[in-house]
């Protein structure tokens, strides 16, 4: 059995977008869904990600775990 924090497939994480380079757009945090988990998910490895942005969807393939929050990584959702 998987541990709490290890993503499966089905989970909402949150996806950070890179922003623009001239600070126009800052990155923002996005819902998304784990369509596939690679084999080092568990220890901050990759994931393939559906992104649910307000204007359409896109998929992204080997998505880094970071919990600094770094553009075009995931992380878990931040409970408030």
């Amino acid at each position: 059995m998987p541990k709490a924090d290890t993503p499966t497939i089905g989970r909402v994480v949150h996806y950070v977008s890179y922003g623009t380079p001239n600070g126009e757009y800052e990155p923002l945090h996005r819902a998304a869904i784990v369509t596939a988990v690679y084999s080092d998910a568990a220890d901050g490895g990759d994931v393939a990600l559906c992104v649910l942005n307000p204007t359409g969807v896109f998929f992204n393939e080997h998505v880094r775990r970071d919990n600094n929050f770094a553009g075009g990584t995931w992380h878990w959702p931040e409970r408030i």
